[in-house]
């Protein structure tokens, strides 16, 4: 305690002030701090909560992203790893024949055992979509899919690719 003039002050130190009976309950129910990022959701969208890009917190989810990034890139488009990919681009025109759904087929297969071994393939489906443009044919391919570390779910991945008319 200080003698200013007539005035007595007394300096208190708010570390030593505690929390306030009221504020306790507060503290209890505080929600439960969301699972932290696994890695960036494809495509980059930005993101409001989870920094700069969306992430995602499910590693089923992530690995689904991580699968279809997979099928989708083609030989020479990863830097550094060039047979990244299942490089289905040089078979494009040709899918929809048993001979270029059996080279797509190895070609994922192959992929995928080299880079993610953890995913246990199930079934592959072709299917070819005029309706939109006649100039542009889409072909999709719908993989099935099972990840035995996580779960026994069979959960399913469908991709489009564009092919020139």
């Amino acid at each position: 305690m200080s003698l200013v003039g007539n005035q007595t002050r007394k300096v208190y130190s708010f570390k030593g002030a505690g929390n306030n009976v009221a504020d306790i309950p507060k503290e209890v129910d505080a929600p439960v701090r969301q699972m932290p990022p696994i890695g960036i959701k494809t495509p980059l969208e930005l993101s409001i909560d989870d920094g700069l890009f969306t992430m995602h917190t499910d590693v089923a989810k992530q690995i689904s992203d991580n699968l279809r990034n997979l099928i989708l890139t083609n030989h020479g488009e990863r830097i550094g790893f060039y047979d990244f990919g299942a490089n289905l681009r040089p078979l494009l025109f040709d899918l929809g024949t048993e001979d270029a759904d059996m080279k797509a087929i190895q070609n994922i297969k192959a992929a995928v055992k080299k880079y993610m071994p953890f995913v246990s393939l199930s079934n592959f489906q072709v299917f070819v979509d005029r309706n939109d443009n006649k100039s542009v044919a889409k072909v999709g391919i719908q993989v099935t899919y099972k990840v035995p570390k996580i779960d026994k779910a069979t959960r399913s991945l469908e991709v489009m690719l564009f092919v020139g008319g």
